[in-house]
């Protein structure tokens, strides 16, 4: 865990479109914090990830895609067209953020409180590859890491009993 689990809520972000913004919007929301890639062959987690997010959302879930080219360069496209990609092959609708890097002395401080808060496997910090996903409560706290190989939908056991831990909101009137 990290000392201060809404420090992840205060580091600046860049939005696909380039709006600057922090993940503060998303307080109190069950966040599944993904590194993406359009040419990857596990690109097609695309899809598994828009489900959990269509399916979840209303209830507290939010699929967050960070773009990445460290790895096999698989995605050398702009944030244009990252956008397009995601929107036209798989339509979708969660929000994705500006290319950033997940290892080395230049990965994002997200990604950073990230691999520091849920070490890999034996420990190990550094991200493997594309599609390693982090799940992070309401409050910011780092609650699990799954490698590229972890499909979107196993998560949903997890991603149920989580959501039904979230408090409810207030109904509408």
């Amino acid at each position: 865990m990290i000392d201060d689990a809404s420090e992840l809520f205060r580091i600046p972000v860049v939005d696909i479109d380039g709006e600057e913004m922090s993940l503060e919007r998303w307080r109190g929301k069950l966040l599944l914090i993904v590194n993406v890639a359009s040419a990857c062959g596990f690109t097609p987690q695309y899809e598994g990830l828009e489900a959990l997010n269509r399916k979840y959302r209303e209830r507290g879930l939010v699929v967050l895609g960070f773009p990445c080219n460290q790895f096999g360069r698989q995605e050398p496209a702009c944030e244009r067209d990252i956008k397009q990609f995601g929107q036209e092959k798989y339509g979708v609708s969660f929000p994705l953020f500006s290319k950033i890097e997940v290892n080395g002395r230049r990965a994002h401080p997200l990604f950073q409180l990230l691999k520091r808060a849920a070490p890999g496997l034996l420990g190990t910090e550094a991200i493997k590859w594309n599609f390693t996903k982090f799940l992070v409560d309401g409050q910011g706290n780092v609650l699990s890491r799954y490698g590229s190989r972890t499909s979107p939908r196993s998560l949903e056991p997890e991603i149920e009993r989580l959501l039904a831990e979230l408090p409810t909101p207030p109904s509408p009137r």
